[in-house]
């Protein structure tokens, strides 16, 4: 029963965000706010991952084609597939719930602990409009993070394949370019702009609506993390249903 009133308490938080909307001069700072923390702080993390995975998928695809007959671009096909299709939308959406869900927790959950959201609600505050829609609006930049690392693993792909022979450069770049759907790229960015709204919108519930004092901010922090990994890696399976089938 528990995870079904969370479920309902969930969608009317989503609900409540729309209503009473805060005044934009407000508004416009708090979203630059967010845009910085979650989108531009997350770039270094992300680049770094994206390059030393796609040149992992890269060295593993390479070592397990044994055959002679099977052309070396097939590498490049691989690791343009894996990148653009799961490991850039889904893996690194799991990899934000640690780092972004986390810091959204603890921070609205810390406001929950110091009854500062109880002093916005006193002064006539929608405090949900204020605390979780800048993050929504903010994290609707999340494609370009995304971008970047389907760009860097391709690019870090390319990097191992050279600096490990495992085949040139011009079979990689033609594997890369092989059978290209454009679909596969909507595909992903829809992926993407679902998840950045679990992203906001999940972690957000579990800071405002935790109680207790400093150690429940920590738990709450996990299960956040826990239950946006479980959203994104459901709505995953259903997206690609949906969209690929």
């Amino acid at each position: 029963m528990q995870y079904l009133y969370n479920f309902g308490a969930y969608f009317l938080m989503v609900i409540r965000m729309f209503r009473k909307p805060t005044k934009w001069s407000v508004m416009k700072k708090l979203i630059l706010k967010d845009i910085d923390d979650l989108i531009i702080g997350s770039i270094g993390i992300v680049s770094f991952i994206a390059f030393f995975v796609g040149g992992v998928i890269t060295i593993q695809t390479a070592l397990n084609i044994d055959s002679p007959l099977i052309p070396k671009s097939l590498v490049g096909f691989a690791t343009r597939q894996s990148i653009v299709l799961e490991f850039a939308p889904t893996f690194i959406s799991i990899i934000m719930a640690g780092k972004v869900g986390s810091f959204i927790t603890s921070s609205i959950g810390t406001m929950r602990v110091t009854e500062q959201i109880d002093a916005l609600e006193t002064m006539g505050i929608n405090s949900l409009n204020y605390l979780v829609f800048p993050k929504v609006i903010a994290l609707t930049l999340y494609p370009f993070v995304i971008s970047i690392a389907m760009f860097l693993g391709i690019f870090g792909g390319l990097t191992a394949c050279i600096l490990g022979g495992y085949a040139t450069s011009e079979d990689f770049i033609t594997g890369v370019q092989l059978d290209f759907i454009p679909f596969h790229i909507i595909y992903a960015f829809l992926k993407t702009f679902v998840f950045a709204f679990i992203l906001a919108t999940v972690p957000s519930f579990y800071g405002y609506y935790m109680k207790g004092g400093a150690l429940e901010v920590g738990k709450a922090s996990t299960s956040s993390f826990v239950w946006t990994s479980v959203a994104i890696i459901l709505l995953n399976y259903i997206l690609t249903q949906l969209l690929l089938s």
